[in-house]
């Protein structure tokens, strides 16, 4: 499996959109987890949360994503294309982006409780590359607010 890339400064730039979402997601009561997919320097595909809206589990922000970017491109494979979103996959979405072939997944913030890793890389597609932490403090922070939010309406 090839190493981490290093975050370059488009990394932060396309995050920065994929945070937008997840601010969509934030102000519709969903929790603040936002995508977008990127092919040619441009965005194809954006995505947030929508599992309250739609009462559906699958509805997570990836899921979204992907498939738009599929019907962008009319076909299932994302081989040539990136992946941003603020939090780590979750193991669903992880296996639906090993579906999909997505060349390049980037995130935010780390999920301990819940990501793909803690049950291992090897759900990604073997050509799959993966960094972390771009721009972990605002993801996190936006997911923190949320919670916070939450809590505090009980």
């Amino acid at each position: 499996m090839p190493g981490p890339i290093p975050i370059a400064n488009d990394d932060e730039h396309w995050m920065r959109q994929a945070l937008r979402e997840a601010e969509l997601a934030f102000a519709a009561d969903e929790v603040p987890i936002g995508a977008v997919i990127v092919a040619d320097n441009r965005v194809i595909a954006r995505g947030h949360n929508l599992t309250e809206r739609l009462n559906d589990v699958t509805a997570h922000a990836e899921m979204q994503a992907i498939t738009a970017a599929a019907g962008h491109i009319g076909g299932k494979y994302l081989k040539d294309c990136t992946l941003y979103v603020t939090v780590e996959p979750c193991v669903m979405c992880a296996g639906a982006l090993a579906w999909s072939q997505i060349g390049r997944i980037v995130f935010g913030a780390f999920d301990e409780k819940a990501g793909y890793r803690r049950v291992g890389p090897l759900l990604l597609h073997p050509r799959t590359q993966v960094t972390g932490g771009v721009l972990e403090p605002a993801c996190a922070d936006l997911m923190k607010a949320f919670f916070r939010k939450k809590r505090s309406l009980k």
